[in-house]
């Protein structure tokens, strides 16, 4: 029989009693669903959705947070799929033709929320582990392929804008979004001539801290994302949560 989580793991309506959540509860609650999905954007983005009694569409997401339309599509759809939203399809306005317009709305005041072990978690922890059995160049060399190998993976999925091939900071941008759709909270930076992509939310958490080499993931990942949506680029690590800085800093250059 599989044990229950423990109380301070679980956000529940007592049985008896169908009044709505306190807004202490309330809040207790959307910051268990942030820390179940590792991303402050979605807090955020889930108490704009909960305010508005007609829902909200990624397109009003997306301006009113400054996202691009496919990373406000994501955070709508993460939520969706763990039950806090409600997909409503529907034509557009005026009854034009085109694709249906999707409205999210929060499925109740009421929740019940029960969270399972995050199983990324722990495979980052056990990566961590794997990679520290490893002479460390070998590992940081590892890691930062792996990372590569999937930014260029990313980058193939991208939509296409139709206008041929970006130019450095756009890519770069493009590059920000990507990363804050997979938990990184990211956005591009320009000082002079140095460019740089600043994470103010690491998805590897504790384990980074306790195993840094796994910064050398992400580094991959930008320089894979930037090698396919413009061509070869230098990612460096500037700064880390892992060494005690306050942002995760990734320079790029051309």
């Amino acid at each position: 029989m599989a044990s229950e989580l423990p109380a301070s793991l679980r956000v529940e309506a007592e049985p008896a009693a169908p009044a709505s959540l306190s807004a202490k509860d309330f809040s207790a609650a959307v910051t268990a669903i942030t820390s179940a999905f590792g991303d402050p954007t979605r807090r955020q983005i889930y108490l704009f959705a909960h305010e508005r009694e007609g829902g909200v569409t990624a397109s009003e997401v997306a301006e009113r947070f400054e996202l691009h339309a496919n990373v406000a599509r994501h955070h709508l759809d993460k939520l969706a799929a763990g039950g806090y939203l409600e997909v409503q399809v529907g034509r557009a306005a005026g009854g034009a033709v085109g694709r249906p317009s999707k409205r999210y709305t929060a499925t109740a005041n009421d929740v019940a929320l029960d969270f399972p072990v995050r199983h990324d978690d722990l495979m980052i922890a056990l990566l961590g582990r794997a990679l520290e059995l490893l002479p460390r160049p070998v590992a940081e060399a590892m890691a930062e392929e792996v990372g590569e190998n999937y930014g260029r993976a990313m980058a193939a999925s991208l939509a296409c804008d139709g206008e041929g091939q970006r130019s450095f900071r756009r890519s770069l941008h493009a590059v920000a979004d990507a990363l804050t759709a997979h938990g990184f909270a990211a956005h591009a930076e320009g000082r002079g001539d140095a460019l740089r992509i600043v994470s103010d939310h690491c998805p590897f958490g504790g384990a980074a801290v306790a195993s840094p080499v796994i910064c050398a993931v992400d580094r991959g990942m930008v320089r894979g994302m930037l090698s396919a949506l413009y061509g070869a680029t230098v990612a460096e690590t500037a700064a880390s949560r892992a060494f005690g800085d306050d942002t995760c800093v990734t320079a790029v250059r051309a």
